[in-house]
């Protein structure tokens, strides 16, 4: 309310009150003299200040329970104090409802988030924690309020953390829940007066990637090692020692031996690297599969050289997708059937198409084998990087332990899978099954050629 209107408020509430006090007054001590006047004087007084008194609790009354409906009535400059009050208590109930509202969505937006989130006061009492924290330390979002953090998250380690108030740098704490081990990464902001923020982030997936990246980086310095001590080791020998023509020719096969298995495992890694990188679908190219089967008997007959007993059999169909990626990973599964399978074994490939029990066509290209088989144990790992079942045995029959993991991410950029049967001592079968809607058929075939 402007200055200007307030003092003219009250200069008209103090003119109305001189008039309703003096004038009667003096009215009356003239008619009837100087004592009856001043006593209606004080019963006109009387008369104003009960008035502004009821008027005053109607307003008190109204305040404890306010209604905007319901704003007591009431002349002059109480009309105005009731509609300023109302008019403010709107102003602050607005202004309260914008403050929740953006607690209300910073609460929402703390739920949401990835990262568990907790409120520790001065005394170590959770103050607040959002569902994520809850499902990283097992604790009941509403029942565990005002209990000791420490008392309810038993773990040595965060004992000694939080005892210590060395928060400069974050926890690695291990954790079981109801889906195996985890790794938390717990990290304590102090703020205000001895409250802490606990921000607690799942980092089981970044530990293991971190730890596969080494794994990585530790298998290709083995494997390109080997071969590198052993051409270092025959480039020597041929500089300080005298050789027959005979050893010299047998030592340089040796070495390009070792010349072409570097040369293999540099070529599958960037392979490996450019199926994984690559955020495009394969190319949508009709490739002919009996043609394909056909090729790949040839080339393991080549690989075999006599050793080994090799059937094809393809049905008449075609697939939609990139031909060099799917060549790339039934060469594979053909070539390790021949590496594995001592002579004397026989290796299958096939090509079917057939019907399932709901009627829908099912496409499989299988190899299998008579040679050594495979360990329950070891089958979910088979497509890992590097991942040997018997490592002196594998290396020796030239595989660069890089081949199945090329399958896996061939098959998963055509929306395949590969699946593995196998009894030690018997054989294996890899199964690589695609999906319906890249079978092309004859008619479609013939129309894309």
């Amino acid at each position: 309310m402007p200055s200007r209107t307030i003092a003219r408020a009250v200069a008209l509430r103090l003119a109305s009150l001189v008039g309703l006090m003096f004038v009667p007054a003096a009215l009356v001590a003239a008619w009837l003299g100087a004592l009856a006047g001043t006593l209606a004087a004080l019963l006109i007084a009387l008369l104003v200040i009960g008035l502004d008194t009821a008027a005053l609790v109607r307003m008190l009354n109204w305040l404890r329970l306010p209604q905007r409906g319901n704003l007591p009535s009431a002349p002059g400059l109480w009309s105005e104090v009731y509609y300023r009050s109302a008019r403010q208590l709107r102003l602050w109930e607005m202004r309260l409802h914008r403050e929740e509202e953006k607690l209300r969505r910073f609460i929402e937006a703390l739920q949401a988030s990835p990262n568990g989130v907790m409120l520790i006061d001065a005394q170590g009492q959770i103050d607040w924690c959002n569902a994520t924290a809850a499902a990283h330390f097992g604790l009941d979002a509403a029942r565990d309020l005002r209990q000791h953090a420490v008392h309810l998250i038993r773990n040595p380690e965060f004992f000694a953390y939080m005892a210590a108030k060395r928060f400069e740098e974050p926890l690695l704490l291990r954790r079981t829940g109801a889906y195996g081990t985890f790794l938390l990464n717990v990290q304590v902001i102090p703020y205000g007066e001895g409250d802490k923020l606990l921000i607690s982030r799942d980092v089981t997936q970044v530990e293991r990637t971190e730890a596969m990246r080494r794994d990585f980086v530790a298998n290709v310095s083995h494997e390109i090692k080997t071969p590198l001590t052993v051409i270092a080791g025959f480039v020597e020998s041929l500089r300080t020692l005298d050789f027959s023509n005979e050893e010299r020719e047998r030592v340089l096969v040796l070495m390009q031996e070792q010349s072409d298995r570097m040369r293999q495992l540099v070529e599958d890694l960037l392979t490996l690297a450019h199926l994984e990188g690559d955020p495009h679908q394969p190319a949508e190219e009709v490739v002919d599969m009996e043609q394909m089967v056909a090729r790949l008997a040839m080339e393991a007959r080549a690989l075999s050289g006599g050793r080994h007993r090799i059937e094809a059999m393809a049905d008449p169909g075609s697939l939609r997708g990139a031909r060099g990626e799917l060549a790339s990973a039934f060469t594979n599964l053909v070539t390790n059937a021949v590496r594995y399978t001592p002579a004397g074994g026989e290796v299958r490939m096939s090509w079917r198409v057939r019907e399932s029990e709901s009627g829908e066509p099912i496409c499989e290209f299988s190899v299998t084998d008579s040679g050594i088989g495979i360990a329950p144990e070891h089958i979910s790992r088979l497509t890992e990087r590097f991942y040997r079942v018997d490592r002196g045995r594998s290396r020796d029959s030239g595989g660069t332990g890089l081949g199945l993991a090329i399958v896996k991410h061939v098959l998963m950029r055509h929306q395949a899978e590969l699946r593995v049967a196998s009894t030690p001592g018997k054989g294996s079968t890899f199964t690589a099954r695609l999906p319906a809607q890249r079978l092309v058929r004859r008619r479609q075939a013939v129309e894309a050629a």
